[in-house]
């Protein structure tokens, strides 16, 4: 295991880019996994090209987009004393966090072919629980994350918690927005 664990940050260390995008897709993958077969009705065949929906995110969008944000973030606020703690987390829940709803709902909407309008509706109907279900996990989360890990290794953490969290965007982020939710919008 620590011969894994040494290869890993040695990727990380020559291709940071690449090794975060590829930790990212196996994080969504492994979320859509589980929400498929134990989270939602079990009547309902798998989904390969959800499944291949939610990783491809994960590689294209979260682990890259992940990499630039979180090490801007270090940049700009070096340190791990509580009052920067808690600004890096203040910043990544009210400012990223909406942000990476945006970019979720948009990355599937506009992979599963939708129009702009059905993307509307489904921020409109499912950006908020998002964003609210986002602080339960992630307040927490980031301040173990800001106080304690190294930010090489903040995606990797961020990843691990991400599975879970994931069982979550993906019944979300693939639950059909309502009739009743669209005449409401």
């Amino acid at each position: 295991m620590s011969g894994i664990w040494a290869k890993y940050n040695q990727l990380l260390s020559s291709q940071p880019l690449l090794t975060k995008a590829l930790t990212s897709l196996t994080g969504f993958t492994l979320g859509d996994v589980l929400a498929q077969n134990f989270i939602e009705d079990s009547d309902k065949p798998y989904d390969v090209m959800r499944t291949v929906r939610l990783g491809s995110f994960g590689f294209l969008i979260h682990g890259t987009t992940g990499h630039y944000f979180y090490g801007f973030l270090d940049s700009k606020l070096p340190g791990t004393k509580p009052v920067t703690v808690a600004t890096k987390v203040i910043t990544d829940q009210v400012f990223w966090n909406p942000i990476f709803g945006c970019m979720f709902f948009g990355y599937l909407n506009l992979v599963e072919g939708k129009s702009f309008q059905d993307y509307k509706n489904k921020l409109q109907a499912d950006l908020q629980t998002a964003v609210m279900g986002s602080w339960a996990v992630w307040v927490p989360a980031h301040t173990i994350n800001f106080a304690f890990i190294p930010p090489s290794q903040r995606l990797l953490y961020i990843n691990t918690i991400q599975i879970g969290y994931n069982v979550f965007l993906s019944f979300l982020g693939n639950k059909s927005v309502d009739e009743e939710e669209k005449k409401e919008l």
